[in-house]
């Protein structure tokens, strides 16, 4: 059966209290986020020990760790502001053995010095995915000397976006170190999303091989507001990838809140993962029961 997870970083305690209501809501995974109020995991801050520690308390509360968060824009066009957020990813990646998974999760970045999630012209140009293209190949080769997996998240404001742009990088970076985090809803734009079961068969059809970690949040027209879209969690200091919620044309709402056909996406995903972890995101912490229980009733209605 698929497992339901979510997101240390909804949460925003100290390390023990996390897990603890976490496991309160009957949760038997979670992704991590480096960011809790005791223990600091920020660059040049990860030690075996605090590793260790992070590992052990998630399991003494039954909540293994299934992958590590370790979102940042990989092609900052600052190649200084670059070389700090790969050299702290990549710090995260030989670390992640440590956490107790092999699978840490980034996107793929933007040129675009304003916003991780907005477009810039390049990210569409050979170049700018030559230049991406040799970034993620870098972060597979350091994930597979340390025994760890990079995964690929695709976000279609990014310079890879499209099920074709990831089909591409794939083949190019042909390599055991890395893999794919699938979230469906980052391949929608107002230009396909009225043809969602096309892009979700054309999704599986092409890249079910290389998924290892699912996600589960919505997708859904913006309506008046085109504006950068980000939602007080109740942290402030929260990253800002749980704060954003979409940009321009498109929203993208906690699980069930959206157009999403959730029994396709599922059905699809349990053909080659039937035991998949599915981490639910894009919420607040009041919300995650309502999600929870929507993703579950998914699970039990199509028997997964």
């Amino acid at each position: 059966m698929m497992q339901a997870g979510i997101f240390t970083g909804y949460f925003p305690y100290g390390l023990k209290e996390t897990a603890q209501k976490i496991r309160a809501l009957d949760f038997n995974t979670v992704q991590l986020d480096l960011h809790f109020k005791d223990i600091d995991l920020s660059a040049g801050q990860i030690t075996r020990d605090k590793a260790k520690t992070v590992r052990d308390t998630f399991r003494d509360h039954n909540l293994p760790i299934c992958c590590v968060s370790g979102y940042t824009n990989i092609i900052h066009p600052d190649l200084g502001e670059r070389e700090r957020r790969v050299g702290y990813l990549k710090e995260i990646i030989r670390n992640a053995r440590h956490f107790g998974t092999p699978y840490v999760i980034s996107e793929t970045g933007t040129y675009n010095t304003e916003s991780d999630w907005v477009h810039h012209p390049k990210n569409k140009t050979e170049e700018g995915f030559e230049e991406c293209r040799k970034v993620i190949a870098d972060l597979a080769q350091t994930a597979y000397d340390h025994g760890a997996v990079f995964l690929l998240e695709t976000y279609v404001n990014n310079v890879v976006g499209s099920v074709e742009e990831t089909v591409r990088m794939f083949a190019q970076v042909d390599h055991p170190g890395l893999g794919l985090l699938m979230d469906p809803t980052n391949y929608f734009e107002t230009h396909n999303i009225d043809r969602m079961d096309q892009i979700l068969n054309q999704v599986f059809d092409t890249l079910t091989d290389k998924i290892k970690i699912a996600h589960a949040k919505d997708v859904k027209r913006s309506g008046g507001d085109k504006s950068e879209k980000h939602a007080d969690i109740g942290d402030e200091d929260a990253l800002e990838s749980h704060t954003f919620r979409g940009v321009g044309e498109i929203e993208l709402p906690a699980p069930g809140l959206g157009s999403l056909n959730y029994d396709l996406y599922l059905k699809r995903l349990a053909e080659k993962h039937p035991n998949i972890p599915v981490i639910i995101e894009h919420l607040s912490e009041d919300d995650v029961p309502r999600a929870k229980k929507f993703l579950d009733g998914k699970f039990r209605t199509n028997g997964l």
